[in-house]
C-alpha cells in the first residue's frame, strides 16, 4: 500500500493530526519478500517488527467484526476509539527509535484505558474462577480480541528484547498489556455484568 502524508500539524490537547493520501493499492515493491518502514528501512516481511504491527492490525480487524455484528453502545464507540489507537501503535512501530515529530504512543493512551477499565470493573460480579470464552456474541468477540492482543504483546516484547534500547517505544507494550485487561473486563460486562459468565471447572473431565 502506498501512503503519502500530505499534512501534519498539531491537533487539540497536544494530539498530532495527520492526513494520509492513498494513491496506489499495489506497488510491487514487496514482491521479493521485503517491505519498507516509515524511515525508509527495508526489512523482510517475517521480521519481528513487521509481525508485531501485523498482529496489531489483525486485532483491529477482529474488533471491527465485533462492531459489525451489532455491538451495542457505548461499547461500539469505545472499540472504534481503540481501533484508532491501534493504528497509532502500528505507526509508532513502523518508525524505529526517536524521529523528530513522528507519531508516538504516550502514557495518555494507557491512562485513558485504565480509567475505563476501573470504571467498568467496579460493576462486575466477583470472580470465583477463570472464565471460559463465550456467553453473548459480544463477549465472545472481546475474548478473541483479548487473546490476539496478548499475542501482539508477546511479539512486541520479543522485538524489544532483540533491538537496541530505545528502538521500540515501551509505551506500546504498556498499552497492549492494559488493553488485554480491558477486553477481558468488557467481555464480562457484556455477559450481564459477569452474571452470565461461563466458569472454568478445574478437572471436570477426569473420571
Amino acid at each position: 500500500m502506498t501512503d503519502e502524508p500530505t499534512e501534519q500539524g498539531s491537533g487539540g490537547a497536544g494530539k498530532k493530526k495527520a492526513v494520509v493520501r492513498l494513491t496506489r493499492i499495489y506497488t510491487k515493491s514487496g514482491d521479493a519478500g521485503a517491505t519498507g518502514l516509515g524511515d525508509g528501512t527495508r526489512l523482510p516481511k517475517h521480521h519481528p517488527r513487521i509481525a508485531s504491527y501485523g498482529t496489531i492490525d489483525e486485532l483491529s480487524s477482529f474488533l471491527g467484526l465485533a462492531i459489525a455484528q451489532g455491538l451495542a453502545e457505548p461499547f461500539a464507540t469505545w472499540i472504534r476509539e481503540i481501533q484508532n489507537d491501534l493504528f497509532d501503535l502500528g505507526s509508532d512501530l513502523c518508525v524505529p527509535g526517536e524521529m523528530g515529530d513522528k507519531l508516538r504512543i504516550t502514557s495518555d493512551y494507557t491512562d485513558r484505558l485504565e480509567r475505563l477499565l476501573d470504571e467498568q470493573n467496579e460493576q462486575l460480579e466477583p470472580l470465583d474462577s477463570f472464565c471460559l470464552p463465550g456467553g453473548t456474541l459480544g463477549s465472545a468477540w472481546m475474548h478473541v480480541g483479548r487473546t490476539v492482543c496478548r499475542r501482539a504483546e508477546r511479539e512486541v516484547s520479543a522485538l524489544m528484547a532483540s533491538e537496541p534500547e530505545g528502538a521500540v517505544n515501551g509505551e506500546v507494550l504498556r498499552y497492549l498489556n492494559r488493553l488485554s485487561d480491558l477486553l477481558f473486563v468488557l467481555g464480562r460486562v457484556l455477559n450481564d455484568g459477569g452474571r452470565a459468565d461461563i466458569r472454568w471447572v478445574p478437572g471436570k473431565g477426569r473420571s
